[in-house]
């Protein structure tokens, strides 16, 4: 078990940072599309303070794995893949990163605009990061939906991807992120052809 990745694979921080965002990323789409349509009242209240809170725990993982990138060495793509897909792979995993930042602080500066406390899990308080504003908070919460949305269709492509390298390249793209080590992802650690 290697905490930093190698050439050939993801370490366990790259892997737990992923899959943790995922899930999170996820359960904030499922509990924002739920919430919409409740009606008013406290068990509303109390999944928007959910919502607020997981995002912030979100883009905590999304800081954190960013930083752990700048000292943790990338795996290699695999032998032949086209220039193109590299460049596809690598523009839109920045544009993942891009909306993985840009959905929660949109939120953030949303709730700080509508004037809204932003309590962390009953923890701690956060400090508003937007003055008091309608107009602000209109904008805010625009480009927060916008910025999911498209996150959203991102995150389809994005698995469609891995999905496509490990059955119609059988490639280790998919193999050496996954949670568990498979044999495809020990082929490629080991040099062989899967």
């Amino acid at each position: 078990m290697n905490w930093r990745s190698t050439h050939a694979h993801w370490g366990v921080l790259a892997k737990a940072f992923h899959w943790l965002a995922a899930l999170g990323i996820f359960a904030l789409a499922a509990i924002g599309l739920y919430m919409v349509g409740m009606p008013l009242g406290l068990a509303k209240l109390k999944m928007y303070l959910l919502h607020k809170a997981l995002g912030i725990t979100v883009l905590a993982l999304v800081l954190l794995r960013l930083l752990w990138r700048l000292f943790d060495r990338h795996p290699r793509y695999p032998p032949g893949m086209p220039r193109w897909q590299v460049g596809v792979a690598h523009a839109s995993h920045a544009l993942l990163y891009l909306l993985l930042l840009a959905v929660p602080i949109s939120g953030w500066v949303y709730n700080s605009a509508s004037g809204f406390p932003l309590p962390w899990f009953g923890l701690v308080d956060l400090p508003a990061i937007a003055p008091v504003s309608k107009p602000l908070a209109h904008l805010a919460l625009t480009v927060h939906e916008t910025a999911f949305w498209t996150l959203a269709a991102l995150v389809l492509l994005h698995v469609a991807a891995a999905i496509e390298h490990h059955v119609r390249q059988r490639d280790a793209v998919l193999a050496r992120m996954l949670p568990w080590r498979t044999r495809r992802a020990h082929a490629i650690s080991d040099g062989e052809n899967p």
